[in-house]
């Protein structure tokens, strides 16, 4: 079979005709810092398909990511993420991501058309299916497993730094909205570049407690182990994300079913009857 790298996508749309694509591949751990590899894979392999999509005028939705913020002023202040605020990632996953929404911008400037490209900046997705994704697995799943295995909870000093935490459920919703394919507002969906979160910020002691809530567990139980943060992460280390939801409301027609509590007290029901 054809590697990714080099596939015709042109030819391959023009033979499947698809009523949308979906690129969802990445390099997804934050950590890389080979920032060629990174590039070559999340951003330059993306733009073959992008033009194919373009000249083809196929629907086409990507994975974009809340790391295109990095640290903007609103996390200092603890307030959402207009989508205007990106720009400046802190690491070179963020950075990869970033240069994927700038070629959609530049390539949709130069079609003659509005192409239908739609970017979702994920925020921090939780739910069934990410255990394979390992140590990039939501801390969501890492604290529900640590408690499930008898374990105290391990969290960076103090447990107060918070994250958006989507439920998967909602962002399949919204990946399908976005593409015209979901059968409602498919005439008010603009093309551009949105936030995908619940637009609520949850810290981790939170999380922490809604876990135990749902387990059936107590503080005495299970009381927490805070530890100080290493200075390699704190060098790339979001303490605070929530996606300001507006522009997706408009633009999509779209907004969350699930409140992160609720979601997070249903998985970890549903992580601890499958042990």
């Amino acid at each position: 079979a054809a590697s990714y790298d080099s596939l015709d996508w042109r030819d391959v749309i023009h033979r499947e005709k698809p009523r949308a694509v979906f690129h969802l591949g990445a390099i997804t751990d934050t950590t890389v810092a080979d920032e060629p590899l990174m590039i070559r894979i999340n951003t330059t392999g993306f733009i073959p398909l992008l033009e194919a999509c373009i000249h083809a005028k196929t629907p086409l939705v990507y994975a974009s990511s809340a790391a295109t913020y990095g640290t903007p002023p609103q996390a200092r202040e603890r307030k959402p993420f207009p989508v205007s605020a990106a720009g400046r990632p802190d690491n070179v996953y963020g950075f990869s991501k970033w240069l994927m929404e700038c070629e959609h911008r530049r390539l949709a400037a130069a079609a003659g058309h509005e192409p239908h490209i739609v970017g979702l900046r994920y925020f921090n997705v939780f739910g069934p299916g990410e255990s394979r994704k390992g140590k990039m697995a939501s801390m969501i799943y890492q604290l529900a497993r640590q408690l499930l295995d008898g374990k105290r909870p391990r969290l960076f000093t103090d447990g107060s730094q918070s994250r958006d935490q989507v439920f998967v459920d909602d962002v399949v919703d919204c990946t399908i909205a976005a593409a015209g394919l979901a059968g409602r507002n498919a005439n008010r969906l603009k093309p551009g570049v949105y936030n995908l979160g619940s637009g609520v910020a949850t810290s981790f002691n939170q999380i922490v407690e809604a876990l135990r809530t749902a387990m059936g567990l107590s503080a005495a139980d299970r009381p927490t182990d805070y530890f100080d943060m290493p200075d390699s992460i704190r060098a790339f280390y979001q303490d605070f994300t929530q996606a300001d939801m507006s522009a997706t409301r408009d633009g999509l027609g779209w907004e969350p079913k699930w409140k992160p509590a609720d979601a997070i007290g249903w998985y970890g029901k549903w992580l601890a009857g499958r042990r």
